[in-house]
């Protein structure tokens, strides 16, 4: 057996399951959850993460927000743990509150702006998600290694939870 999944990827090295921590989180706008939704799909499809641990996966991972402190907590398919640790959440409040505002009047925008117009607050957005992956993956150094795309998709299950901030 090869130990490939679905999407021909090796089960090693990578995400099968994702919890968020409901307590950790707010009511979400309509918008918000959809996004977080997609997130979660497209990450478990396809996703790189590698712990810096001697276990080669697949990894369930729960995310939370515990003290101010953004949490993960890395278990193996049988939820025995594995390796958990802690961010400071310090570097993200700058983005991810510019993410929200930029969000917010994207969403404003389709409703009543000029194609050119969301097109432009479209790049900004995405512009300021990108930024926030790149701060993802900088404090992951040492702790896990994830490629471009998850860090984006574990972003904005970040944005998610700091809704509540």
């Amino acid at each position: 057996m090869s130990g490939d999944d679905a999407s021909g990827q090796g089960a090693g090295g990578r995400l099968i399951r994702i919890d968020l921590d409901e307590q950790s989180t707010a009511r979400r706008s309509p918008e918000v959850e959809r996004e977080r939704a997609v997130a979660i799909f497209d990450l478990l499809e396809e996703n790189e993460f590698r712990p810096a641990i001697e276990h080669v996966g697949p990894y369930h991972l729960g995310l939370s927000i515990e003290e101010n402190r953004l949490v993960f907590d890395i278990k193996d398919p049988t939820d025995a743990p594995l390796y958990k640790f802690i961010l400071s959440l310090s570097p993200f409040r700058r983005i991810v509150k510019e993410y929200f505002d930029i969000c917010e009047s994207y969403y404003q925008a389709i409703k009543s702006a000029s194609p050119s117009q969301i097109e432009a607050i479209d790049m900004g957005r995405r512009g300021l998600h990108n930024e926030g992956s790149e701060i993802l993956r900088e404090r992951l150094v040492g702790k896990v290694e994830v490629d471009f795309n998850t860090a984006r998709r574990l972003f904005t299950l970040i944005c998610a939870l700091h809704v509540k901030m």
